[in-house]
C-alpha cells in the first residue's frame, strides 16, 4: 500500500485559462485548458445553460465558451443548474471572469479557477460542502492569429502537419498561447505531394509586438525546416474567419490558381507570409481552426465560432 501525501485534496487547477476578444469588445471565447476533464465535462454541462453563453465546445482537453459581455443573474439550483458564469467584463488588456456554483462546482468555480496559468489575479470565497460560492479571475486580454501553412515537405521528406505542431509548441509562450491546430483535407490536385492536406494554427496574442515576434518566428522556422520551394504561409487577424468559408469550399472542391488565392487574399484582408504555391492550401486552411475533427472530412459543413 503506498501512502498518499495531498497538499491541496480538494484543489485541481487548471492547465490554463486564457480570453480571446473580438476587437470590439462584445464577444470572448473563454478557452479553458483543463487537468481533469471529467471536471470540466461537467462544467461544460452547467455552464452552457448561463445566459451569457452562446455556444460551448470541446476540443480535445480544452472547453471553449462563446460568450458575450456582460453581467447576467444566476439561479443556481443544485444537480440541474448547479455552477456557472455570472459575468464577462472587459477592462483595457484585461478580462474579468467571474464564476459561480453549489458544492462541489463552487470549488471549481473559485480555487481551481483561480490557479491556473494565465490568471493575473483572483479573488474567490470559500467553497465546498453545501456552500454557494463565487471566483473572479483576471485574465489577459488576447486577440486570435490565424496561421495556414501548406507545402512545407516533398515526395521524399517531410509532413506539414507535424512541422507546424512542433513550431508552434516551441514559440508557444504566456504571451502567444498556442490553442489549436487542425489538419485541413483539401480536393486532390495533381501538384500534390500525396494527401493534400494544409494545416492552420490558432494562438492568442496579448499585443501587436506579441503578434509581430510570433509571426516572424514562425516564418524563420518554416525557412529554415523547409524541404519544398512552394512553402505558403498566411494570416488573419480576426475572431471569425467567415470571410474565408466561399473559398475554402471552392478549393475542397476543385482546383484553384494561386494568383486567384492571392488576388482573395488581398480582398479579404489576409497577410500573405510566403508565397510558394502552397498558399493556395494555406489560405483555405483559415476557415477550419478549432475544428480538427470536421477539417478532415470532405464532407463537412463550415460553421461559424
Amino acid at each position: 500500500m503506498k501512502d498518499i501525501e495531498l497538499t491541496d485534496p480538494y484543489t485541481t487547477p487548471y492547465r490554463g485559462i486564457y480570453a480571446i476578444c473580438d476587437k470590439n469588445n462584445e464577444y470572448v471565447e473563454i478557452v479553458e485548458h483543463s487537468n481533469c476533464y471529467g471536471g470540466a465535462a461537467w462544467s461544460k454541462f452547467h455552464y452552457s445553460h448561463s445566459p451569457l453563453i452562446l455556444k460551448t465546445r470541446s476540443i480535445g482537453n480544452m472547453i471553449r465558451y462563446l460568450a458575450r459581455t456582460g453581467t447576467a443573474k444566476l439561479e443556481l439550483k443544485p444537480s440541474t443548474a448547479a455552477a456557472g458564469i455570472e459575468s464577462v467584463v472587459v477592462e483595457r488588456d484585461e478580462v474579468h471572469i467571474t464564476y459561480a456554483g453549489l458544492g462541489g462546482g463552487g470549488v471549481g468555480a473559485t480555487k481551481c479557477r483561480a490557479f491556473a496559468q494565465g490568471v493575473l489575479r483572483c479573488n474567490y470565497s470559500e467553497s465546498g460542502g453545501g456552500r454557494a460560492a463565487r471566483g473572479t479571475v483576471v485574465v489577459p486580454r488576447r486577440e486570435r492569429v490565424l496561421v495556414g501553412i501548406d507545402d512545407t515537405d516533398s515526395k521524399e521528406k517531410g509532413a506539414t502537419w507535424t512541422l507546424t505542431h512542433n513550431i508552434a509548441k516551441e514559440l508557444d509562450c504566456p504571451e502567444s498561447v498556442y490553442l489549436s491546430h487542425s489538419l485541413v483535407q483539401l480536393f486532390p490536385v495533381s501538384a500534390r505531394t500525396q494527401n493534400c492536406v494544409s494545416t492552420v494554427l490558432e494562438f492568442g496574442c496579448v499585443d501587436e509586438n506579441a503578434k509581430t515576434e510570433l509571426l516572424e518566428s514562425i516564418k524563420a522556422a518554416l525557412l529554415k525546416y523547409s524541404v519544398s520551394a512552394e512553402t505558403g504561409m498566411v494570416v488573419l487577424h480576426n475572431f471569425s474567419a467567415r470571410e474565408i468559408y466561399p473559398y475554402s469550399r471552392k478549393c475542397r472542391t476543385g482546383e484553384l490558381t494561386r494568383e486567384y488565392a492571392m488576388q482573395y487574399a488581398k480582398d479579404n484582408d489576409v497577410e500573405i507570409w510566403l508565397n510558394g504555391n502552397g498558399v493556395i492550401g494555406a489560405l483555405a486552411s483559415l476557415a477550419w481552426f478549432s475544428r480538427p475533427e470536421e477539417s478532415v472530412r470532405m464532407d463537412a459543413e463550415i460553421h461559424d465560432l
